[in-house]
């Protein structure tokens, strides 16, 4: 029962977001990372997410010709509220933890960024985090064909329950960690829960896209060889 368990639910993806979720803890061991390089990591994370659910909504349903003219509307609607969204955060997070480099500006423009991830040697870190998440698009949106059934309006909403939830844990482990000085088990602690959140999270949305789709008799006659 536990192996069938596992090969139904252990995508590729998951296994991929697994380990990019791992170098983090790398980060803390071995390269001296402080709360304001862990959560600025996670900051960034939201930005990549934004970034491929925007692919997502552009390629959603592709055969439906109705719904060309509404993405026109919301694509762009989503990429200004979901980027005013993701920079507020991000004015928190520079702005309060960033007191821990000393930076001298609260807003988190391309520069800024650049700056950090360039001074911190935080390159394979984002990396990994742009892969992971790409990797997904590729295997469960393109390969296993999640653009056939995924609407806008899911997918317009779909980054922001999964960020509130996360950064609300994040931010609040993050100012515990600031506040109290926890050392590195008190960062690991605040990686591990951001490890399970993003697992649980990324089995639940996949298991429901697969549910919604309306035809799975015909995908598994398609799949099969001719």
């Amino acid at each position: 029962m536990i192996l069938r368990y596992f090969q139904r639910n252990l995508l590729p993806s998951l296994i991929i977001l697994f380990l990019a979720n791992l170098l983090p803890i790398y980060g803390v061991i071995f390269l001296g990372w402080n709360a304001f390089l862990i959560i600025f990591l996670f900051w960034f994370e939201n930005l990549t997410i934004g970034f491929y659910n925007i692919l997502r909504m552009l390629f959603s349903e592709p055969g439906d010709i109705i719904k060309w003219p509404v993405k026109l509307f919301m694509i762009p609607f989503f990429t200004f509220h979901y980027g005013m969204f993701t920079f507020g955060h991000g004015i928190f997070v520079v702005g309060f933890f960033g007191k821990m480099i000393n930076l001298g500006t609260g807003t988190p423009n391309l520069e800024l960024i650049i700056n950090i991830i360039a001074r911190f040697n935080l390159g394979y870190a984002v990396l990994a985090v742009f892969f992971s998440h790409g990797f997904s698009l590729i295997y469960n949106y393109i390969i296993r064909k999640e653009y056939r059934y995924s609407s806008l309006k899911t997918l317009m909403l779909k980054p922001y329950s999964r960020i509130v939830i996360m950064h609300l844990v994040i931010i609040i482990g993050g100012f515990l960690v600031f506040l109290l000085k926890l050392d590195i088990a008190g960062l690991l602690l605040l990686i591990a829960l951001k490890i399970i959140f993003d697992l649980r999270a990324h089995l639940r949305d996949h298991r429901l896209s697969k549910s919604k789709n309306p035809n799975p008799v015909l995908d598994r006659v398609s799949e099969k060889p001719s």
